[in-house]
């Protein structure tokens, strides 16, 4: 599992879309603060390296990857037609950003801790490896005898049921805690928040 230490540090260099807890005002203003403290001092231009390292970082801090992991992914999408769009289709089919995708984890760290301690069942059958590749037309619902555990209460809450992210390819049933895979992930630089080509570029140098 990927080790991390300080969220807000590393959000700083990597951008707030890298931890769901930096995603928050208070952030956003620190940023700004920085930034434009930065800008009356003048600042370099980086480097291409530099460049492609910090988005490389972005990417796997962003799904919590080992280096090793994100390498071997890097490389299966380099031999395919459209390498960015299937390294994003690889990443977020993963069964823990599924399931973060669903609303039935806050954070993908958490999503990743309820697949591995073996919380979560795709097509009937338990499954314990966050890495799990799922795939259109699989089901994902919460083991039955998991239920009844005090962190899935705010998926069945009402009130809370219209705060759960909405993500177009997973039909989710909160009520039932089970999730459909509809579609498949679409990829654009803007929407992601990552430039995958830049990743690329530092895998290939």
């Amino acid at each position: 599992m990927l080790k991390i230490g300080s969220k807000y540090k590393i959000a700083k260099r990597l951008g707030a879309g890298v931890f769901e807890q930096t995603q928050t005002q208070k952030f956003a203003l620190s940023e700004a603060r920085t930034k434009n403290t930065k800008e009356r001092r003048g600042r370099r231009g980086g480097s291409d390296y530099g460049r492609q390292l910090l988005e490389k970082q972005k990417l796997r801090y962003t799904y919590g990857l080992s280096e090793r992991q994100l390498s071997n992914y890097v490389k299966a999408s380099f031999a395919l037609k459209d390498p960015a769009l299937s390294l994003h289709r690889t990443l977020e089919l993963r069964a823990d950003n599924v399931v973060y995708r669903s609303g039935l984890a806050p954070t993908r760290r958490a999503s990743r801790q309820m697949v591995s301690h073996g919380h979560i069942m795709i097509n009937g059958e338990r499954i314990t490896i966050p890495s799990y590749a799922v795939s259109k037309g699989d089901s994902v619902d919460v083991r039955e005898g998991s239920r009844k555990s005090s962190m899935y209460g705010k998926i069945t809450d009402p009130e809370e049921a219209g705060s759960l992210r909405k993500t177009s390819w997973i039909k989710f049933d909160p009520n039932l805690m089970h999730a459909e895979i509809i579609g498949e992930p679409a990829y654009s630089p803007v929407d992601a928040g990552i430039d995958y080509s830049t990743v690329f570029e530092f895998y290939s140098r």
